[in-house]
């Protein structure tokens, strides 16, 4: 049974744009898009960078997917699989995001 963490409201979310959470002693970077109200969670450190910041990065997509530019050297992230689309061989950690009775949660498993 997957363990779910409460962590916000969904009203301390901004629109289009990312949060930071300290979630048991993680950085989560969190985006919220309320056309389709959808979450995502990905790991807050820019690999490239390698600084806790893919919070302030630009939401977007490319080619349809959901991604974040990180704010430092550009990059890109797909929000749903953490994938770097200018490197495959650089992935970052994306967590499972749900939003309940306005209340947003989130799972650390892997």
């Amino acid at each position: 049974m997957t363990k779910w963490i409460d962590i916000c409201s969904i009203d301390d979310l901004q629109a289009n744009s990312g949060v930071c959470a300290l979630v048991e002693g993680k950085q989560i970077a969190i985006f919220y898009t309320p056309q389709n109200n959808t979450v995502y969670a990905i790991d807050n450190y820019d690999p490239f960078g390698k600084a806790q910041v893919l919070s302030r990065g630009l939401i977007g997509d490319i080619k349809g997917e959901p991604m974040i530019a990180s704010p430092l050297y550009k990059q890109h992230f797909s929000l749903k699989t953490g994938q770097c689309f200018e490197d495959e061989t650089v992935k970052n950690t994306v967590y499972a995001i749900r939003i309940e009775n306005d209340r947003v949660e989130i799972s650390l498993e892997g």
